[in-house]
């Protein structure tokens, strides 16, 4: 799959005792790294159960489920979400 990258196999060096990989990012373009992400993305996604979620994804997910149980929650829609987003951050 590396060839949807363009990228050689020896553009990448793996380390199998740390588990760490170095891509060469800098000289990749965004569509290159996009693409990279994108096929982490669906492999990770061909095993959902290998990928556990932290103890405080549970409690954070626990605690908005209360929150609707109560009524206490609010909703938005998501060009609203992604403007009050946006706000916050600028």
């Amino acid at each position: 799959m590396l060839g949807r990258l363009d990228l050689k196999p020896l553009d990448f060096q793996v380390y199998t005792e740390s588990m760490s990989m170095n891509l060469p990012l800098k000289d990749m373009t965004l569509q290159e790294k996009l693409a990279a992400m994108e096929l982490l993305w669906e492999d990770l996604a061909r095993s959902p159960e290998s990928v556990e979620s932290p103890d405080w994804h549970k409690d954070i997910l626990d605690e908005r489920r209360g929150r609707v149980a109560e009524g206490k929650a609010r909703f938005v829609d998501w060009e609203t979400a992604k403007k009050d987003i946006r706000n916050k951050i600028s």
